[in-house]
């Protein structure tokens, strides 16, 4: 198959190919538009100047235009991509175990991140605590800040290593943290146990599993990445509910004592689930890569998560606070966060099934569509009343959870199978800024708002429109500008 670079191309070959390689990306981008992602064939590996091809068949799939891009440093600098002859199982008993477990470990560690908002909740409403916004700000963004950032150095020793240790560490870490949290009755005891030990607990078991799903899935990634991740969000709906009734008959102590039983027993059982498929490349290294900076696709994609998590946490974290400002009950706003987690459910499932037929970048585009249509069309206008914030919480939690499963799919089309727990880690460290910062920045915004969160709904809505550009180029930088690309 003749390459795109000239370099031993016929004559005939390049004037079926006139626009050349000065547009490379438009005819990538029909050529996505006729034909879904992959069009070319590897089976020949000869260059003769006898060989006649169509423009479409003179194509290379957007793989090989990665290869290139990495050998000329604008990757990760291992040139190797997947080939089409790789056998992905795309399903079986073992692939669906896998997933299973993954399902397991993203139970407990991102079920803590989306029942922040009932811990803040509770303690806001409860003066002995001791506890205020700001303090509580700085705890939770902690966490997700140590959850997140780690990756930079979990998801390369995923790729060396593989899941096994990594999922049996955080098994451990995350039940001593939970409980060392349960016994904390000053500030930087609990900062320490939970904001730091729970953090690092979470890193060790959600990216090992987000990235041992893309050895088992490649056409249909999207969906089996979208099942595994509905567990934050069932564990989002369940633990609410569960506190909710805890803290009045047992406490806060014992409340996430019980949490941390729960959490115990699905990641044991995780750890005998989550297996790798693939063996590590042969300059696979686990210590962090900062090459995969070159990749301006991979910046662009970056940098979108890391708008993504700015707008979604600051909902997550403060929507039981703004139901409380306007005086509704506890119960009500604990619900709401229910409502959010259960929408989320049906959001990751049904973006991870549209990604893989309209490519995880359109479809994020199209989520956060609806995510800015909440925030300025629904909570701006109708945020004090009932059913305005009941419709906020459905569209907003159907979007965002698609968001949050089509992140990690969309990093995985910028790289190789055997270095996506790099690629994955790397972005989430940059994600990670995000959430250190936004729930600090927004407690400080409410009090200058003098108790309203119309500047909180402001914000949000402007870091969604600002995501849209963000993936626009990093699908740009892949196929050109055809906004009908499949990617």
């Amino acid at each position: 198959m003749p390459t795109l670079n000239g370099s031993t191309r016929s004559k005939k070959t390049a004037t079926s190919t006139s626009t050349g390689t000065g547009h490379l990306g438009g005819l990538l981008g029909q050529d996505l538009k006729d034909n879904r992602f992959l069009v070319s064939s590897s089976s020949s590996n000869t260059d003769t100047d006898t060989e006649t091809t169509t423009a479409v068949d003179s194509l290379t799939s957007v793989a090989e235009v990665r290869s290139r891009k990495d050998k000329d440093g604008a990757g990760d600098g291992d040139g190797r991509v997947d080939g089409d002859d790789d056998a992905y199982p795309e399903g079986g008993l073992r692939s669906w175990l896998v997933v299973f477990g993954c399902w397991l470990a993203m139970f407990a560690s991102l079920g803590l991140m989306n029942v922040l908002a009932t811990f803040q909740s509770y303690l806001l409403t409860n003066p002995a605590s001791g506890y205020n916004t700001g303090t509580m700000a700085w705890i939770f963004s902690l966490y997700t800040f140590a959850s997140f950032a780690l990756g930079l150095y979990v998801g390369p020793l995923f790729d060396k290593y593989g899941p096994r240790w990594l999922i049996l560490s955080g098994t451990v870490c995350l039940a001593v943290s939970l409980v060392l949290s349960s016994l904390s009755y000053e500030f930087w005891h609990f900062l320490l146990a939970f904001g730091i030990l729970s953090g690092l607990s979470g890193s060790m078991l959600f990216t090992p599993a987000v990235a041992a799903i893309g050895h088992f899935f490649k056409e249909r990634r999207g969906f089996a990445t979208g099942v595994a991740m509905t567990a934050g969000s069932v564990s989002g709906l369940l633990f609410p509910l569960v506190l909710q009734r805890l803290y009045v008959t047992v406490g806060l102590a014992w409340a996430v004592r019980t949490l941390a039983v729960i959490c115990l027993v699905a990641t044991i059982v995780a750890n005998f689930l989550v297996r790798s498929r693939l063996p590590p490349a042969k300059i696979a290294s686990p210590h962090p890569d900062i090459r995969i900076f070159n990749n301006k696709a991979f910046v662009w994609t970056a940098t979108a998560a890391f708008l993504l998590e700015l707008a979604i946490f600051i909902p997550m974290t403060y929507i039981s606070g703004y139901t409380l400002s306007k005086g509704f009950s506890q119960a009500f706003s604990f619900n709401i966060v229910a409502i959010i987690n259960a929408t989320s459910v049906v959001g990751r499932v049904v973006g991870g099934y549209w990604a893989d037929s309209l490519g995880p970048f359109n479809t994020s585009v199209a989520a956060v569509c609806v995510s800015i249509f909440a925030c300025f069309g629904i909570l701006l206008p109708a945020g004090g009343t009932k059913p305005g914030i009941v419709i906020f919480a459905l569209l907003f939690g159907f979007a965002s959870g698609s968001n949050i499963s089509l992140v990690p799919v969309s990093v995985s089309r910028l790289c190789t199978t055997q270095a996506y727990g790099r690629y994955y880690g790397t972005c989430y460290t940059v994600v990670s800024m995000a959430v250190l910062v936004a729930v600090p920045i927004a407690s400080r915004v409410v009090p200058l708002d003098r108790g309203d969160y119309r500047g909180l709904v402001v914000i949000t809505g402007a870091a969604y429109m600002a995501s849209i550009f963000a993936f626009l180029m990093a699908k740009a930088s892949v196929v050109g500008w055809n906004l009908w690309a499949i990617f």
